[in-house]
């Protein structure tokens, strides 16, 4: 009976790891990546612009 008990320890932090893993992963509100393309496209904007000379 003893080894039986050892065994069930792993199998039930297994289990808990699992749930654990499954609420941790579960899907959220997402932002999208409209302002990070946003960012982007004035970054390439303002790298693309020709320098002034002055």
């Amino acid at each position: 009976m003893a080894a039986l008990t050892w065994l069930l320890i792993p199998l039930g932090a297994a289990i808990g790891a699992g749930l654990w893993g499954s609420w941790a992963n579960r899907t959220r509100r997402t932002r999208g990546d409209g302002p990070e393309l946003d960012g982007y496209a004035r970054f390439r904007a303002a790298m693309e612009k020709p320098q002034s000379r002055t």
